[in-house]
C-alpha cells in the first residue's frame, strides 16, 4: 500500500492506494489561511503537521489491515511558499504562501537582474519564493539573520517525516533559484538574490526516495517501520502524474481555486516574457509549461459570497448547454493576474452592466471571463511551441457541463472528462511513491484515466466566442490604465 499526502491551501488530503494505484480510502483535514494585511497570505507550518497527523491517523483507524502493509508515502503541495528555519530546524515565522503578493517590488528588482529569466526560465513573479525571502530580509532583518534553511511547504512535511531537508525539481523550479534547464541550484541566482547554497535543501527527482519514516514518528502514528518517503512534486506536476500528462502533447485544464492550463514538454523551451511558467516535471528528463490565472473558481466563489447563493446553484441556473456570449464582460483579476500579464496590482471588473440584467447574466459573465483568461494562457503557451490539440478537464469547475462546453468552444479543442475517481495531486504523489519504492517506470504507473465523455467545441458558436474573446483581451489595457 502507498499514500499520496497532498498539502493544499485549504487542507491536507491523504489518499491510500494499492500497488496498482487504485484508490482504497482517503482522509482530509482542513486548514485556514491568515491575511494580516491586504495582499498577505500566511500559514503556520505547525498546522500542516497537525493536519497531516490527523489524516494519517484516520487512515490507520479506518483501514488498519491495509495500513499495516504501507510501504511508501509520496508528497505533493502548493508551491512557492517560503518556510524559514533556524539552525535547529525550528520555524522562524509563518510561511508566506503562493498567493502572497507583498514582495512585488522585490520581484521586479530580481526580474531585472541579468541572466535571471534565462537561467530560471521564468519571470520572477511576486508569488515565487526568492522575492518573499528578500522581503523578509528587508522588513524583518532579525528573522532573516537567523535563516539557516528555506523549505517549500510540502518539503517541510518531508522534513517532519524523515528528518532530511530535500526538495524535488518540480517544486524547486518555482523558487527563482533553480537552473531549470540543468535541474540544479544556480550559484549565480543564489548569489544575486542574497542567498547561499547551504541554505537550500538537497535536490531529488520526484520519484527519488528521501529516506525512511522516523522510527519515533512511525510508532506515534501506528505505522510500520521502514516506510519510505518519496520526494513527490509540486501540486501541478503531481496532478500531471495523476492524469498521465507526461509527454509532449499531453495536457490538462484545471478549474480549481486558481486556473491552470498545463502542457507536458519533452525539452526545456522557456519563453519567460509570455508569463508562461516553465518548470521541471516531477519525473526525470521532462519539463512542463503552464499558464496560470489566479482566480478561477475563486471568481465564482466571490460571486456566491456577494449574492448569498451557492456556487453550484449559480452554475445550475445556466443549464447544461451554452448559447451565444453575453453582453456583460467580466475581468477575473480579483487578486491580480499571472499569465499573460504578470500584474499583481490590477483588479477585476464588470463591463457593460445594465439595469435589466439578472443574477444569471453575472454568473455567465464570470464563467466566460475565466474561460477567456484561460484562452489567454493557451495563446501564451502556443508562443513557446507547445501544441495542445485536446485537454483533460479536472477540478471542481469541471463538474459544470455548461462550463466545460464553454471552455471547449473558447479554446476550440475537445475537452475530455475522466470517469469518476481520484485523478489529482494526491494520486500523482502516490504514483511517485510507487515508482520510488518499487522502481517501476513512470510510464507504466502514470497512465491516463478512462474517459467518461468528450465535449466538443460548438462550431456554430465558435466565431461569436472568438469575437467575444477579442473584446475581453482588448479590455485589459483600459483596466490597467484606471487609477
Amino acid at each position: 500500500m502507498f499514500i499520496g499526502l497532498d498539502l493544499g491551501t485549504s487542507g491536507v488530503r491523504a489518499l491510500l492506494v494499492d500497488d496498482a494505484g487504485k484508490a482504497v480510502h482517503s482522509a482530509e483535514a482542513a486548514l485556514t489561511v491568515a491575511h494580516p494585511h491586504p495582499g498577505w497570505s500566511e500559514q503556520d507550518p505547525a498546522d500542516w503537521v497537525a493536519a497531516a497527523t490527523a489524516t494519517l491517523r484516520q487512515l490507520r483507524n479506518d483501514k488498519p489491515d491495509e495500513m499495516a502493509r504501507l510501504r511508501g508515502i509520496g508528497l505533493s503541495g502548493h508551491m512557492h511558499g517560503a518556510t524559514l528555519l533556524d539552525e535547529g530546524g525550528e520555524v522562524l515565522r509563518p510561511c508566506l504562501l503562493w498567493n502572497d503578493t507583498r514582495s512585488h517590488e522585490q520581484a521586479q528588482q530580481f526580474d531585472a537582474l541579468p541572466g535571471m529569466r534565462e537561467i530560471s526560465g521564468n519571470i520572477v513573479f511576486p508569488g515565487f519564493t526568492a522575492p518573499k525571502v528578500a522581503w523578509v530580509a528587508e522588513n524583518e532583518p532579525d528573522v532573516f539573520a537567523q535563516v539557516a534553511n528555506v523549505l517549500l511547504p510540502k518539503d517541510y512535511l518531508s522534513y517532519w517525516l524523515t528528518g532530511r531537508m530535500v526538495s524535488d525539481m518540480s517544486d524547486s523550479a518555482g523558487t527563482s533559484w533553480l537552473d531549470v534547464g540543468a535541474r540544479a541550484w544556480s550559484p549565480e541566482l543564489l548569489a544575486a538574490t542574497g542567498m547561499r547554497a547551504d541554505q537550500m535543501p538537497d535536490l531529488a527527482e520526484g520519484s527519488d526516495v528521501v529516506g525512511p519514516l522516523r522510527s519515533d514518528l512511525a510508532a506515534d502514528l501506528g505505522l510500520p517501520e521502514g516506510v519510505q518517503v518519496v520526494a513527490g512534486g509540486g501540486d501541478n506536476a503531481a496532478s500531471a502524474c495523476g492524469v498521465g500528462a507526461l509527454a509532449e502533447g499531453d495536457g490538462f485544464v484545471s478549474l480549481g481555486t486558481s486556473g491552470v492550463l498545463l502542457a507536458a514538454r519533452d525539452g526545456f523551451a522557456p519563453r519567460a516574457e509570455s508569463a508562461v511558467h516553465t518548470f521541471c516535471h516531477a519525473i526525470p528528463d521532462t519539463w512542463y509549461q503552464m499558464g496560470v490565472i489566479l482566480s478561477a473558481t475563486d471568481s465564482l466563489n466571490w460571486l456566491s459570497r456577494v449574492t448569498g447563493v451557492g456556487a453550484a446553484e449559480l452554475t445550475r441556473e445556466l443549464g447544461d448547454t451554452i448559447t451565444k456570449p453575453g453582453t456583460l464582460r467580466f475581468l477575473p483579476y480579483l487578486s491580480g493576474e499571472r499569465t499573460p500579464h504578470n500584474d499583481s496590482a490590477v483588479r477585476g471588473a464588470f463591463v457593460g452592466l445594465d439595469i435589466a440584467m439578472e443574477r444569471t447574466d453575472m454568473t455567465r459573465a464570470v464563467v466566460e471571463g475565466v474561460s477567456f483568461a484561460l484562452r489567454d494562457s493557451l495563446e501564451a503557451l502556443r508562443l513557446t511551441g507547445a501544441d495542445l490539440s485536446r485537454v483533460l478537464a479536472i477540478g471542481g469547475g469541471a463538474r459544470s457541463r455548461y462550463w466545460v462546453e464553454l471552455l471547449a468552444t473558447v479554446l476550440n479543442m475537445p475537452v475530455d472528462l475522466p470517469e469518476q475517481g481520484d485523478f489529482g495531486a494526491a494520486l500523482g504523489a502516490a504514483r511517485l511513491a510507487i515508482c520510488g519504492v518499487t522502481g517501476a517506470a513512470p510510464s507504466d504507473v502514470m497512465t491516463k484515466p478512462p474517459i467518461a465523455e468528450t465535449i466538443a467545441p460548438r462550431a456554430d458558436l465558435s466565431a461569436a466566442y472568438d469575437d467575444a474573446y477579442a473584446a475581453f483581451a482588448a479590455s485589459y489595457p483600459t483596466l490597467k490604465a484606471m487609477p
